[in-house]
């Protein structure tokens, strides 16, 4: 940078920071360091608000506080949120002077990852330059209307509590899963199978208009989206293609198959499609905040999930090689049959720590029996201790769906009222 000497200083928000010339080419901060190959006062306006040349002074307005935690990652090396500060509005910050997720703590990654597993927050690149209107007022309002119509269809679809409009279709969707529900349990009944033609030709046209309004909902919600390939990810759209594909493969399978006996050892596969239909009841996930708060936490509590597994495999495979060598293994006069290998017990293991106990099998010997003991003891204690965690995220995630949806509520009733 050649139109001005000396140290160049930053204002962030009311705070000023001095610097030399030669230590903003390699500044950490993408942005200041773009200052030092900046050739003109035009150039230089397109990174910071505002330039003073007598005092070669830079004017950021931005959150000085932030800009302060900046600089301590800048001396130190470490980035932490600051305090009561929001997660997103620092991370905001943080891609603004050009950082990453990448660069925070550890435990700040986590606390940003819990925050934005249910946020959908679109930071806009600011670092481009901003696009001329292309059209005139006329085009830009029809754009607006095309916009404003989209994301009304997208919250009809996706929040039920939006709008009035939102709450009937989640209702007609609920009476759906639940007819549909009814009639796969009630396939299985065995006068379902004798009865006559007519009354099966009824429940399947029921089933066929269930999977019809399945369907359209599908792929209405799919044009609506905002990111085709971010819908496609999502859990519950995954579960929905889920449910509503064996009955088309299904379909399928029986117009090639027919009468043909040959042809029918394809009735099991037709039967496990059938059974893959109880992913419909997810489905009420869409219009239930338990279960919604239910697949957050699952989400959010994964390496808690994860330890959890550990703990009882690493029991498991103590615990069930202790055991064959005290039931089968050293007593060679009175063997217990069922212990005669290590997956064998593996079995007991589990019904053991989870305190279930069926019965089926159990130790006879003396060792055995206290090894018995010692194992349901350390199963209570292993299955205890992640659920301080799990319990904590769940309260927290049925908190923030809560709130999402009273604030959703209020705009029904103002809505309602105009």
């Amino acid at each position: 940078m050649n139109f001005a000497r000396g140290p160049c200083v930053l204002n962030v928000g009311g705070a000023r920071y001095s610097f030399s010339r030669d230590l903003l080419k390699d500044f950490p901060l993408r942005r200041v360091s773009r200052l030092h190959s900046c050739a003109s006062e035009q150039d230089v306006l397109q990174v910071c608000d505002d330039y003073d040349r007598e005092r070669n002074e830079y004017f950021f307005d931005r959150h000085s506080e932030a800009f302060g935690f900046l600089m301590l990652y800048v001396q130190h090396g470490k980035l932490r949120f600051v305090p009561q500060m929001c997660e997103l509005s620092f991370y905001n910050e943080m891609i603004y002077w050009g950082l990453e997720c990448s660069h925070l703590e550890y435990c700040c990654q986590r606390r940003l990852d819990d925050r934005m597993s249910d946020t959908y927050t679109y930071l806009s690149d600011e670092s481009k330059p901003d696009e001329a209107a292309a059209g005139g007022d006329g085009e830009e309002e029809a754009a607006r209307g095309g916009r404003k119509w989209l994301e009304r269809m997208r919250r009809t679809f996706e929040e039920p509590t939006s709008s009035l409009a939102a709450q009937i279709l989640a209702v007609v969707s609920i009476l759906f899963v639940i007819v549909s529900m009814v009639v796969l349990c009630a396939s299985t009944l065995p006068d379902w199978k004798t009865a006559e033609n007519r009354s099966l030709e009824e429940h399947r046209i029921i089933e066929a208009v269930c999977i019809g309004w399945f369907t359209a909902e599908c792929i209405v919600r799919f044009i609506v989206s905002k990111d085709k390939c971010e819908f496609v990810k999502r859990p519950l759209n995954i579960i929905d293609l889920l449910a509503i594909s064996p009955y088309y493969i299904s379909v399928f399978m029986t117009v090639f198959t027919g009468e043909n006996p040959q042809l029918q050892r394809a009735g099991v596969t037709l039967r496990v499609l059938r059974m893959m239909r109880i992913f419909w009841v997810i489905k009420l996930a869409r219009h239930f905040i338990g279960l919604q708060t239910l697949g957050l936490t699952l989400k959010r509590c994964y390496r808690e999930m994860v330890m959890l597994l550990v703990f009882i495999c690493v029991a498991m495979a103590i615990f069930s090689a202790l055991s064959q060598l005290l039931e089968h293994g050293l007593d060679l006069e009175m063997k217990n049959e069922d212990y005669t290998s290590i997956p064998a017990a593996c079995w007991w293991v589990i019904i053991s720590m989870t305190t279930v106990g069926y019965g089926d099998m159990y130790p006879i010997t003396v060792p055995g029996r206290i090894l018995g003991g010692v194992c349901v003891v350390s199963g209570i204690v292993l299955l205890a201790l992640p659920i301080t965690f799990i319990y904590h995220s769940f309260v927290q995630c049925y908190n923030e769906l809560k709130f999402r949806s009273a604030r959703y509520g209020r705009s029904l009733s103002t809505e309602f009222l105009n």
